[in-house]
C-alpha cells in the first residue's frame, strides 16, 4: 500500500507541475524569456533533488544514490534532445512564441510513452535475464553510432517522418499560429506545426530507448526508474529556452553524451556477466559526472570567441531519427566552386598586379628616353647666346 500511496503521490504533484505551467505560467502562450527558463529550469533541479532527498530517507541509502545516479544520466542525455529541438525548429522556421505549444505538448506526450516503455522494460527483464544483454548491446552500439555522427549534417527535408506526412495528408502551406489542424472547405489540413510535433515525439521515443536502458544498468526498481525520468523530462522546455540561443557552445557535450551511453552499456554487460555490481552505482555516478563535466569545459574554452559561420554550422551538426546525412558529395562541390573562384579571382588579381608592374615600368621606361633626348636637343635661343671668352 505504501508503494502505491508513492505512485499516486508522485503522479498527482506531476499532474500540478504541468498545471501549473499550462494554467498559469504560460497561459495566453507567450515567449519564455532566457531569465525566465533559467529560473524555471533551476526550480525543475531544485525540485529533483529535494525530491531524491525524499527517497534517500524514506527508501534508504542505496535507493537514493540509485535516484541521484539515474537522474543525473537522463538530464544529460536530455540534452540529446535540445541539440535536435534547435534543428527541427531552424529547419521549419517555428516561430518562438509556438516553440512553446510544441514543446509542451511534445514532451506531454513524452512523459505517456516513457512510463509505457518502462513499464514494458522492467515486465521484459523480470520475465528474461538475458535482455540485459542485448540492451548493454544497444547501448554500446548506439553510443558508438553518435560519436560517428557528430560531424554529420542532417537533410531534415528528407527525413522519413516529414516526407511520410507530406505525402499522406493534406498539409497547409504555411503556419496557422498555434494550430495542429485546420478545416478548410469541409477539409482537414494539417499544419507545418504537427509535423513538427510528430518528429519531436518520434525522436523522443528513439532517444528514449537509450536513455531508459541506461538507466535499467543503475536499478531496476521501477520507482526510482520512472521518476529519475520524468523529473529530466519535466525542465526539459524550460532547458532548452535557455541554452537554445548558446547552444553552439556546447558542442563537444555531444562527444561526452556519447561516451557516457558507451559507459553505461559496458557497465550493464559487465555487472550481467559477473553476477554482481563489479562496476558500482557510485562508480558509475563518479565517471558520469567527470565526462559530462569535462565535455562542459572543453566546450566553454574552445568556444569563447563570437561564433562564426563553421562554429554555427558545427552546432547544426547532430543525428536526428530518420533524417539521412547531407551528401558529403554535395559539400565537397561547393568547397571546390568556392575555392575555384577564389583561385580564379587570385588569378584575375595577380594579373592585374603584373599589368599594372608592366605600365609602370613601360612609363619609367619612357620618363627617362624622354629626360635623356631632353638633355641633348638644343633648347630654342639655344644657338643665340654667344661662347664665354
Amino acid at each position: 500500500m505504501g508503494t502505491a500511496w508513492m505512485w499516486i503521490g508522485f503522479n498527482v504533484l506531476v499532474l500540478a507541475l504541468l498545471a501549473l505551467d499550462l494554467g498559469v505560467l504560460h497561459r495566453k502562450g507567450r515567449e519564455i524569456g532566457v531569465r525566465e527558463a533559467l529560473l524555471l529550469s533551476l526550480g525543475y533541479v531544485a525540485l529533483a533533488l529535494s525530491f531524491g532527498v525524499g527517497i534517500y530517507h524514506l527508501l534508504g541509502p542505496q535507493a537514493g544514490k540509485e535516484y541521484l545516479t539515474g537522474y543525473l544520466i537522463e538530464k544529460s542525455l536530455s540534452i540529446d534532445n535540445i541539440f535536435v529541438f534547435v534543428l527541427i525548429f531552424l529547419h521549419f522556421s517555428v516561430p518562438r512564441r509556438s516553440q512553446h505549444t510544441v514543446l509542451f505538448w511534445g514532451i506531454l506526450g513524452a512523459l505517456v510513452l516513457r512510463g509505457s516503455l518502462i513499464v514494458a522494460g522492467a515486465a521484459i527483464l523480470s520475465a528474461f535475464h538475458w535482455v540485459i544483454y542485448v540492451f548493454g548491446a544497444f547501448l554500446v552500439f548506439t553510443g558508438i553510432k553518435m560519436l560517428v555522427t557528430v560531424g554529420q549534417e542532417p537533410d531534415i527535408a528528407q527525413n522519413r517522418i516529414n516526407r511520410f506526412m507530406r505525402r499522406h495528408f493534406r498539409v497547409t502551406g504555411g503556419f496557422e499560429g498555434q494550430r495542429f489542424f485546420v478545416r478548410r472547405n469541409g477539409l482537414t489540413y494539417i499544419t507545418p506545426l504537427f509535423i513538427v510535433l510528430a518528429l519531436i515525439e518520434i525522436t523522443d521515443v528513439v532517444f528514449a530507448l537509450d536513455s531508459i536502458p541506461a538507466i535499467f544498468a543503475i536499478t531496476t526498481d521501477p520507482f526510482i526508474i520512472y521518476t529519475s525520468n520524468v523529473f529530466a523530462i519535466l525542465g526539459l522546455r524550460a532547458l532548452y529556452f535557455a541554452l537554445a540561443g548558446i547552444i553552439h557552445r556546447f558542442h563537444y557535450l555531444k562527444y561526452g553524451l556519447s561516451l557516457v551511453l558507451v559507459l553505461v552499456g559496458v557497465k550493464m554487460i559487465v555487472n550481467a556477466w559477473f553476477g554482481g555490481k563489479v562496476i558500482s552505482t557510485e562508480l558509475a555516478l563518479s565517471a558520469t559526472a567527470g565526462i559530462i563535466a569535462l565535455s562542459v569545459l572543453v566546450s566553454m574554452m574552445k568556444t569563447r570567441a563570437t561564433p562564426g559561420a563553421e562554429e554555427k554550422r558545427e552546432a547544426a551538426r547532430w543525428w536526428v531519427p530518420g533524417s539521412p546525412a547531407k551528401a558529403e558529395t554535395e559539400t565537397a562541390a561547393a568547397g571546390d566552386a568556392a575555392a575555384d573562384a577564389v583561385g580564379a579571382a587570385d588569378a584575375a588579381g595577380g594579373a592585374a598586379v603584373d599589368a599594372g608592374i608592366a605600365a609602370r615600368t613601360t612609363a619609367a621606361t619612357a620618363g627617362k628616353a624622354a629626360a635623356a633626348e631632353d638633355a641633348t636637343t638644343p633648347r630654342p635661343g639655344d644657338t643665340d647666346v654667344p661662347p664665354k671668352g
